[in-house]
C-alpha cells in the first residue's frame, strides 16, 4: 500500500493532483495498481477516473510530455533529465521532452524583494546596485533573472531564486520516491529502467541546481580552468552579493547562440566559431572531467574576435580518470573501427544486467561494418551515438547516468557545430583529444603512478587475508556468519502476511467473544439493558464491529 509508505498527511492534496492528472493522460492504470486511488479515496479525496483530456490523437511521448507540463516545475526539470537518457528512450520520445522548457511566468519584482534583502543582509538591493531594472531579463521555474550594475558601472545579472519553491519540490521529490519504489515492485518489467536510481539522479541534481551559490562555485571552477585560455569567456562571480538564494554575475552582452545572422552581420567566422567550441566542450570532457552538459544555443554567446562566451552552470557533469578512460576507448575504437575494443567497453557498463554476449557481439561488428567504407568526414557523430544507444536499449542494458548525460552533451554539441558550419566534422575534432588523453594514459610518470598503486593495493591484499580468514572461520564456528539475499517484493510479501495475521487475530477474538456472550446472556444476575445481561450485549456488539472491519477489509484488499 501506498499509504504505508508516505508519511507526512500534508502530501496528500499533491498526491491527488498528480493522480488526476496522470488518469487524464491515460495513467488511471498505472494509478490502480500502484494503489494510490484506494488511499486517495479512503483519505476523502476522490478521483474522477472517467475524466480525460482529448488525447486519442496524441502519441504517449505527447501524452508523457503534456503530463509532465501540467504537473509543474519539479516535474518539467524532471522531463528535463529524462531527455538526457538516450540509453532508455528512443529518439522520437528524446524529441519530444526536448520541448520542456524551464521557462514560467515572471512573479512581481515585489515578492522576490524579500528574498534580495535577505541574501544582502537586509540591504535594500535599489541602494547596492545601479540602475536594476525590476522588469525580468528570465524567468525560469527555479530562480528570475535581473539586470543592474555595480557601484563602479559594472553590468551584472542578479539571479534570484523565487520565493517558497524549496517546500514544493522536496514534496514532490518525496513523492516521486515513493512512486518509483512501488513501479518497481508492481512493474517487474521496469526495472532495467532503474526507477529509483534515476529519481535519485534526478533530485540530486535538482537539490545542486536550487543551490545557487553552488553554480557559482561551477563557475569559478571553468574560469580558472580557462583563464589562460583567450577563445573562451566565463562570466565573473561577485562573492560578496552571492549566496544559497541568489548569486551575481557577470552580464555578458553577446550574440545569443540562435542568432546566426547577427552573427554574420557582426563579421565572425561560422567555422571558427564551430571549431572553437568544439574544442572548449571537449577539453572539459576528457581533459578536465568537468563539463557544462547544456551547451544548446541559448547557453552560448559570440563575443568580438570570434570568442565563445558560456552561461548557465547549474548542470554540469563529473567524469572520473577511469570512465575518461573508458570514453576514449569507446571514441578510438569507433573512429579505429575497432569492433572488439568497442564490446569491451560496452560489457564494462553492463553492471548487473544480463546480456546475451553472443548477439551483442554480433551486432557491435555490423555496427562497425556499416561504417567501415565511410569516410570520418561524412560520419554524423550524433546519428553513430544515436545508433549506438539504440543497440543498447535494444540488449535492455543501462549506462551509468554520467554516461548518459554525456553522450547527449556530445549530440547537442554536434547539432550546434553543424548549425554554425554545415561541414562541421565531429570526428575531426574527437581525435585529436583522445589521442592526448592516451598519450596522458601511457606517459611513463602515469605508468608509475598505476604501478605503485596496484604494489599497494597488494601488498594490502596479502598482509589482511590472515586476519580476514581468521574472523571469516570465527564467525563460521559460532554459526554467525550472514548471507544477505535481496528479493524483490518480499517486504511487500511480508506486509501482506503482517495484515493477514492481524485479521486472522481478530477473527478469533470476534469467535471468542461471541462465544463468551453467549454464556453470559444465560446468566440471570448482572445489570442489564434493553431486557438483557450488559456484559453479554457489549460483548456481541464489540463482535459485530470487529465482523463489519474484518468484511471491509477484505473487500479493501479485493479492490487493491
Amino acid at each position: 500500500m501506498l499509504l504505508e509508505t508516505i508519511s507526512l498527511v500534508r502530501d496528500l492534496p499533491r498526491l491527488h493532483e498528480i493522480s488526476s492528472v496522470l488518469i487524464r493522460y491515460g495513467g488511471g492504470d498505472l494509478v490502480r495498481r500502484l494503489g494510490v486511488g484506494g488511499m486517495l479515496e479512503r483519505a476523502g479525496r476522490v478521483l474522477h477516473w472517467k475524466e480525460s483530456v482529448e488525447i486519442e490523437h496524441l502519441d504517449p511521448s505527447q501524452r508523457f510530455r503534456q503530463g509532465l507540463e501540467e504537473l509543474g516545475p519539479t516535474f518539467i526539470k524532471l522531463g528535463q533529465v529524462l531527455a538526457t537518457r538516450v540509453d532508455l528512450f528512443p529518439p522520437n520520445w528524446i524529441a519530444e521532452l526536448e520541448k520542456l522548457q524551464a521557462s514560467a511566468p515572471a512573479l512581481p519584482f515585489e515578492q522576490l524583494l524579500p528574498q534580495m534583502k535577505a541574501a544582502l543582509k537586509g540591504l535594500d538591493p535599489h541602494a547596492v546596485f545601479d540602475n536594476l531594472n525590476t522588469t525580468p531579463r528570465a524567468a525560469a521555474s527555479i530562480a528570475q533573472v535581473y539586470e543592474a550594475n555595480l557601484k563602479d558601472g559594472t553590468p551584472i545579472i542578479i539571479k534570484v531564486r523565487r520565493p517558497g519553491i524549496e517546500p514544493k519540490i522536496e514534496a514532490d521529490l518525496r513523492i516521486m520516491s515513493h512512486i518509483a519504489r512501488m513501479v518497481e515492485v508492481e512493474f517487474p518489467e521496469a526495472r532495467r529502467y532503474q526507477p529509483r536510481q534515476v529519481v535519485q539522479q534526478f533530485a540530486k541534481s535538482l537539490r545542486r541546481e536550487l543551490d545557487l551559490a553552488a553554480e557559482a562555485r561551477n563557475i569559478q571552477r571553468f574560469g580558472e580552468k580557462f583563464a589562460e585560455d583567450e577563445t573562451v569567456f566565463i562570466p565573473k562571480v561577485y562573492w560578496d552579493y552571492t549566496g544559497q538564494t541568489m548569486n551575481v554575475q557577470e552580464r555578458i552582452d553577446g550574440i545569443p547562440g540562435n542568432k546566426l545572422l547577427d552573427a554574420d552581420a557582426a563579421g565572425l567566422d561560422r567555422k571558427l566559431l564551430a571549431d572553437r567550441g568544439a574544442n572548449i566542450v571537449l577539453r572539459m570532457i576528457l581533459l578536465h572531467g568537468h563539463f557544462h552538459a547544456d551547451p544548446h544555443p541559448g547557453n552560448v554567446f559570440y563575443l568580438p574576435g570570434n570568442r565563445i562566451a558560456l552561461v548557465d552552470f547549474g548542470m554540469t557533469g563529473m567524469l572520473t580518470h577511469e570512465r575518461r578512460n573508458q570514453i576514449s576507448d569507446l571514441l578510438i575504437s569507433i573512429l579505429t573501427k575497432d569492433e572488439m575494443g568497442l564490446l569491451d567497453v560496452l560489457l564494462e557498463w553492463t553492471g548487473d544486467s544480463v546480456v546475451n554476449e553472443t548477439k551483442l557481439a554480433a551486432d557491435v561488428i555490423e555496427f562497425v561494418f556499416n561504417y567501415s567504407s565511410v569516410h570520418l568526414k561524412d560520419i554524423s557523430f550524433g546519428n553513430l551515438l544515436n545508433e549506438l544507444t539504440a543497440m543498447i536499449r535494444e540488449h535492455h542494458l543501462v549506462m551509468p547516468s554520467d554516461l548518459t548525460l554525456l553522450f547527449k552533451t556530445l549530440i547537442t554539441l554536434e547539432g550546434l557545430g553543424r548549425q554554425l558550419d554545415p561541414e562541421f566534422d565531429m570526428a575531426e575534432h574527437v581525435e585529436p583529444f583522445v589521442k592526448e588523453v592516451l598519450r596522458l594514459r601511457y606517459s611513463p610518470e602515469a605508468v608509475m603512478k598505476r604501478g605503485a598503486h596496484s604494489v599497494k593495493d597488494m601488498f594490502s591484499v596479502l598482509t589482511g587475508l590472515p586476519r580476514d580468514l581468521a574472523k571469516f572461520f570465527k564467525e563460521l564456528r559460532r554459526g554467525r556468519v550472514r548471507i544477505d539475499i535481496d528479493v524483490k517484493r518480499l517486504e511487500r510479501f511480508g506486509q501482506q502476511i503482517d495484515r493477514s495475521t492481524n485479521r486472522l487475530t481478530l477473527g478469533i477474538m470476534t469467535a471468542s467473544l461471541v462465544i463468551g456472550s453467549s454464556i453470559v446472556m444465560t446468566i440471570p444476575s448482572g445489570p442489564k439493558i434493553f431486557g438483557m445481561p450488559f456484559l453479554g450485549f457489549l460483548g456481541f456488539l464489540i463482535a459485530v464491529v470487529n465482523s463489519i472491519w474484518i468484511v471491509f477489509s477484505i473487500w479493501r484488499a479485493g479492490k487493491e
